[in-house]
């Protein structure tokens, strides 16, 4: 800068003072945390939960606010086009930050360029469940009166990883159901137990509750390996003798694009806090979420594997683009 005028000298440097400011004083006032699906949802209740832990950490409220629709694109969208300073985050999923690119046809956004990793959260199975009057007692019966009535037996979903579970299941057990969609994950559980619709595969933060209160009839896992949190279920895998059948949702926060670093680190300290908290972790372990803290890049790698994980999977149950 030895050749340029004095004023542009000062002008940046009173910008780099004011960057530096802002880093230090942040936050000065409540956050906005943008869950992009309905309240009672597993975000919903992860968000939440963070949120609150966050906001002891970080002297400032941080502010719910449910945008549910589109699978999570609403929500989304809301935060990527809002200003990047660290105010308005996103409570997301594989939904709104892996699979969505290739669900639909068109985003109003850039899902890998207009978001910022910030922090994971965590991870969970979802639970294939139906409603209890179906004469279904395990997987492979659900199976075969699907086989034996082609299109008749029906699935809800709220979400990409509803959505997909179900179409990858319909897809590897060379079956056809009816794929029934709803705004909201609890919305979908309300006319599972009722028997508007047979068949619910979603995160354990829903469906756990419902099973364990006998509203529900639980047939298998989604994961690889059994869960903790009701180890008398089979995975699909084993409930149908497959090998490759997996689907885990996942949480995260992630920041519009240009959130200045310091922001995106302090945040992230927030949210590893509350992670290692006794409280969280004792509060979401029945359901099966696994913590994971970590740093903004190691969530960024993961997003990476998991967004050519997603692509896989939609592309092998051959669900079309809307």
């Amino acid at each position: 800068m030895r050749n340029s005028p004095r004023w542009l000298v000062t002008v940046s440097s009173l910008l780099l003072a004011a960057g530096a400011a802002h880093a230090q004083s942040y936050p000065t006032k409540p956050i906005r945390a943008v869950v992009p699906f309905a309240a009672g949802s597993a975000t919903d209740q992860i968000g939440r939960a963070f949120a609150e832990k966050m906001s002891a950490a970080l002297g400032q409220p941080i502010v719910i606010d449910n945008k549910p629709g589109a699978n999570g694109m609403l929500g989304a969208d809301i935060v990527a086009k809002a200003p990047a300073d660290g105010y308005t985050i996103l409570v997301g999923t594989n939904s709104t930050n892996a699979a969505l690119k290739f669900l639909m046809k068109k985003l109003p956004y850039d899902q890998d360029k207009d978001f910022m990793p910030v922090g994971f959260l965590g991870s969970v199975p979802l639970m294939v469940a139906v409603n209890n009057d179906l004469p279904a007692k395990s997987l492979q019966e659900l199976v075969s009166l699907a086989k034996s009535k082609p299109g008749q037996v029906s699935f809800a979903y709220a979400s990409t990883s509803q959505q997909v579970s179900s179409e990858m299941l319909s897809s590897m057990a060379n079956i056809q159901m009816n794929p029934i969609p709803y705004k909201s994950g609890p919305a979908a559980m309300t006319d599972l137990i009722g028997g508007q619709v047979n068949l619910f595969t979603a995160d354990f933060a829903v469906t756990v509750p419902q099973y364990k209160a006998g509203k529900i009839r639980g047939l298998a896992v989604t994961s690889m390996k059994r869960s903790a949190a009701v180890p008398e279920l089979p995975t699909v895998n084993e409930a149908l003798g497959l090998k490759d059948y997996e689907l885990i949702a996942y949480f995260a926060v992630f920041a519009p694009t240009g959130t200045p670093p310091d922001v995106i680190a302090k945040l992230n300290a927030a949210i590893n806090g509350a992670a290692n908290s006794k409280d969280i972790q004792e509060k979401f372990a029945p359901n099966g979420f696994a913590i994971d803290p970590g740093t903004p890049e190691a969530l960024a790698k993961r997003n990476a594997v998991e967004t050519a994980k997603w692509a896989k999977a939609i592309r092998e149950a051959k669900i079309e683009q809307q």
